[in-house]
């Protein structure tokens, strides 16, 4: 039996290549802080740019990992602790002061609502079995730059409707509700991978757009969304 690679047998252009990898991921906590200072000047454009640039660098750098055999080049490295910690600034902890500080919400729900979407995502990131088997979420994803995103720039909800919609987020992470894992995903892959391009597209028109919100881009956008709402309940139902 052939006896597996070691570290050593490895040439130094893997090594620089795998380190870029892990660089390349430790990236989007860069990205997140910029989000951190554009969030403090109240520029919620630039702020959602920089959330949307740490959740494309997260989608990639895995397909990099595995391009350049990261792990068997540097075994002494974890890239998905790495990943863990960059995934939980830029998904909930960013989010979450985005929300506080955005006037989404009136007291006393603005300061409740923050600590409330940290306490139910760092839960959730303890629990076991937060992916399924056979690749979907269970529970609602720490997804909360999306919430942000179609609170702020999607539909113009008053601060009551804003709590309640953080609420049921909140709620929907213990909820064994399977929610799809668009890159994962083994049903319908091909049609979740080409609605979450066009989504990002209509995403990032509808930035570039703010505050204008034409209504053609809002209802396309939120089809998108109703799409993943309802293979969550078909994919559920089905398994």
């Amino acid at each position: 039996e052939k006896p597996m690679d070691s570290p050593k047998q490895f040439t130094g252009l893997q090594r620089i290549l795998a380190w870029s990898v892990h660089i390349f991921t430790a990236s989007g906590l860069l990205a997140g802080f910029m989000a951190i200072l554009a969030i403090n000047a109240k520029d919620w454009q630039a702020a959602m740019l920089w959330l949307l640039l740490c959740q494309f660098i997260d989608g990639i750098d895995g397909t990099f990992a595995r391009l350049f055999r990261v792990k068997e080049v540097l075994p002494e490295m974890d890239g998905k602790t790495i990943d863990y910690v960059i995934d939980f600034a830029t998904y909930a902890i960013i989010p979450a002061y985005f929300i506080y500080q955005a006037d989404l919400l009136e007291e006393p729900w603005r300061l409740s609502s923050t600590f409330s979407i940290l306490l139910v995502s760092a839960i959730y990131y303890g629990k076991d079995g937060m992916v399924s088997e056979d690749n979907y979420f269970v529970g609602f994803p720490v997804m909360w730059n999306a919430v942000v995103f179609f609170l702020v720039f999607v539909y113009d909800l008053s601060p009551h409707w804003n709590a309640l919609v953080i609420l049921f987020f909140a709620i929907l992470h213990f909820v064994p509700i399977k929610f799809v894992y668009p890159s994962r995903g083994r049903r319908y892959r091909w049609l979740s991978l080409v609605i979450t391009a066009i989504s990002l597209v209509l995403a990032i028109l509808l930035l570039l757009l703010y505050p204008e919100r034409p209504w053609y881009m809002v209802l396309a956008i939120t089809v998108a969304l109703f799409y993943y709402g309802v293979r969550a309940i078909l994919d559920t139902w089905a398994n």
